[in-house]
């Protein structure tokens, strides 16, 4: 029988105009990895927040290994053994290795920090996790994955017993998840409990005993992965049946819309021709470093070409830069909306009307009237749950983050919207109401280019399929009849031609 470790009985927390959570419940075993899934607002960062100390519970009862605990703060948390690793990593760029796993507890020599033993320490805790990472290395030279293990390190280096991972592979190759659960395997052997937030299911069937779900705040319920499909699954999640992940649409595809012609940039772009027509749905799909983001900036004016030619609605244009693509009506929405798509310290109204403000502006003035309209407009049409228009960005879920990347551009009035993985980090509720406005926008002839690395939401949303191998595209598919092995042997770099020999 499991042994219980950590257990949280009828949390509630409200915060300004909204109730993050309402009685909720959820528990760890020793050695066990439980999933926590809901749709972006649910209220998962919310009860881990409080379980990690950053906030308390406005009532509900926390217990380790059978006895109630308070836990105040995080330095609470970190004394009974709880430690949390946040999708934005807690560490410091500039410091080494050693220094962020010790950071604020080196150990002393008289009154200087003795380096060598820090060292030595990390060494150690790192070794025994099975991490090749030089102590002495800058934090601000080592990848994602790598500062990730950091963090880890770091909390094992607290002798933690639960440790909580919220989206840890959000950023992550294949090849550096399977690493993180080799970790996250010799951690459970160890008798460590841990919680693992994320929205891709597949991960959580590969390492989750046990999955909880809420939605709105509220608990909905604990299973065994064993014991569960995921259309149960998504189900609980989501509170209705999706029938479908992609919503049946025909598309009315009109005229071509944007033609772009012999585009290059050094030797990361080298695209011979490329066209979208009004509400079409265009899919662009590559593996990752292959040049689909460098082939959009271009086109977006962000990145500038040696040499494109560009034709919207027939007419020659030029681009050079981002503010001539918006009056062309091209918007962009950026692979990494948190550090190129929002002014996250800024608020949900600014936001929304970032790139529409030279239109409600009047002698450097912006009329905040048709400013607070455009908001409104924008927040019921996309359904973003926000409690107020002045919300600041960093305190909505990544979900609601990018149906606010997706107003900014629709208050634009675009007619060419690129989308680069527009559906990374948010739920499946979420998702297929992103798909829904994109339907209802190539209804209005909005021509769609989306870029995706998810090849079913390629397959599943596209009318063609464009396919990027080391800049250039190696071919194009019809989305109705292509196949996910079509897409990949493209990417892989080989052709049609080869495929039927």
């Amino acid at each position: 029988m499991a042994e219980g470790l950590f257990r949280m009985e009828g949390i509630s927390k409200s915060f300004p105009g909204v109730k993050a959570l309402d009685k909720v419940s959820f528990s760890v075993n020793k050695g066990e990895v439980h999933g926590l899934v809901g749709e972006n607002g649910a209220g998962k960062s919310t009860l881990m927040k409080v379980m990690s100390g950053v906030y308390q519970a406005d009532e509900g009862k926390i217990f380790i290994e059978g006895q109630e605990v308070k836990i105040n703060n995080i330095s609470k948390a970190h004394e009974l053994g709880v430690a949390i690793i946040f999708q934005e990593l807690n560490l410091l760029p500039h410091l080494s290795v050693a220094d962020n796993i010790f950071v604020g507890r080196q150990p002393k020599k008289g009154p200087f920090i003795d380096d060598k033993k820090m060292h030595k320490e990390a060494k150690r805790v790192l070794d025994e996790l099975g991490i090749k990472i030089n102590t002495y290395a800058t934090l601000s030279t080592l990848s994602v994955a790598q500062q990730q293990m950091v963090e880890i390190a770091k909390a094992i280096s607290m002798n933690s017993k639960i440790l909580v991972l919220d989206e840890p592979s959000a950023a992550l190759t294949d090849k550096e998840i399977d690493q993180l659960f080799v970790i996250l395997r010799n951690l459970q052997k160890k008798g460590m409990g841990m919680v693992y937030i994320s929205h891709r299911m597949e991960e959580l069937e590969q390492i989750c005993e046990r999955v909880t779900v809420i939605r709105d705040g509220q608990y909905i319920g604990t299973r065994n992965y064993k014991d569960i499909s995921m259309d149960e699954l998504v189900k609980m999640i989501v509170g209705r049946s999706l029938e479908d992940k992609y919503p049946k649409y025909e598309r009315k595809i009109g005229d071509v819309v944007l033609e772009a012609k012999n585009i290059r940039r050094g030797n990361k772009v080298n695209v011979d021709h490329l066209e979208v027509r009004a509400g079409e749905i265009l899919g662009i799909a590559g593996l990752m470093g292959s040049g689909r983001t460098e082939i959009a900036r271009c086109i977006f004016g962000a990145d500038k070409a040696d040499h494109m030619e560009i034709k919207i609605n027939g007419k020659d244009v030029k681009i050079n830069s981002v503010r001539q693509a918006i009056a062309h009506g091209i918007g962009y929405a950026t692979e990494d909306r948190k550090f190129d798509g929002l002014a996250l310290n800024l608020d949900v109204n600014y936001n929304t009307n970032m790139a529409h403000l030279p239109k409600i502006t009047r002698f450097g003035i912006v009329n905040d009237k048709a400013a607070k309209a455009n908001a409104i407009k924008y927040k019921e049409l996309l359904r973003t749950k926000t409690p107020s228009l002045r919300q600041t960005m960093k305190n909505l879920s990544g979900g609601n983050q990018q149906k606010v990347v997706l107003s900014k551009w629709l208050c634009n009035d675009v007619k060419i919207l690129i989308v680069d993985e527009p559906t990374r980090g948010i739920d499946v509720g979420a998702k297929f109401e992103v798909y829904e406005l994109f339907n209802k926008l190539s209804d209005q002839g909005v021509a769609i280019i989306m870029i995706s690395s998810e090849l079913p939401e390629i397959l599943g949303m596209s009318d063609r399929v464009l396919v990027v191998h080391e800049g250039t595209i190696n071919g194009e598919l019809d989305a109705k009849t292509a196949t996910q092995e079509d897409i990949l042997f493209l990417a892989a770099g080989y052709n049609k031609l080869q495929k039927k020999a």
